[in-house]
């Protein structure tokens, strides 16, 4: 049975992590990537019309991933404790791989920075990371803050900006930054900002 056109984009995000993880993204060649994903190049060229497309749709597949899986676990753990518990707790199947390898989501979009015209889109793709951040963390603060009222888009962007910064501090220095960094980067700022339960 062949594989359907989605199960075939998968297969080649796979197989192109992999490459790109070993030879780089300006490295690769897409008969290296079709070769890993068991396709012929034919079948690239009927899924992406090249390297940048597919740099670009790995990006857009992870920030679709991101939102179903963030809604899913603010709708499951509505307060600031739990949810972040969930961020560590959140270990995703392998067919989700550049959570699995954040080297890769900072040089893929580091190649794609460097391609003026594909940069417009690496914008839009991190606006909406900070809107669907913003949307998550203001949902989560005024269910325990309701008197702070806080620009979403604003929070979203520090937030953003914070995981970004600790994904490649964790790259340069992994002995000094933990996989957990922004997840105990949060619950430091819970801290500050959220009551503490009271004992009765």
């Amino acid at each position: 049975m062949r594989p359907t056109r989605d199960e075939t984009r998968q297969r080649i995000f796979t197989a192109a992590a992999g490459v790109f993880a070993e030879l780089g993204v300006a490295g690769a060649s897409i008969e290296q990537i079709a070769a890993a994903a068991g396709f012929t190049r034919g079948a690239f060229y009927s899924n992406f019309t090249s390297k940048d497309e597919l740099a670009i749709a790995m990006l857009d597949d992870h920030l679709a991933r991101s939102q179903v899986r963030n809604r899913a676990l603010v709708r499951e753990h509505p307060d600031a404790q739990g949810f972040v518990q969930a961020l560590r707790d959140d270990h995703r199947p392998d067919d989700a791989p550049l959570h699995h390898n954040p080297l890769l989501q900072v040089e893929l979009m580091l190649y794609v920075a460097r391609t003026p015209e594909l940069r417009p889109l690496l914008g839009d793709h991190l606006r909406t990371m900070r809107s669907l951040v913003g949307e998550i963390a203001t949902s989560i603060l005024g269910a325990s803050r309701p008197d702070i009222d806080v620009d979403p888009e604003a929070l979203g962007t520090v937030l953003v900006a914070l995981e970004d910064g600790l994904r490649l501090h964790r790259l340069i220095d992994p002995d000094a930054t933990p996989a957990d960094a922004f997840p105990d980067a949060l619950a430091l700022i819970e801290s500050l900002v959220l009551p503490r339960p009271t004992s009765a």
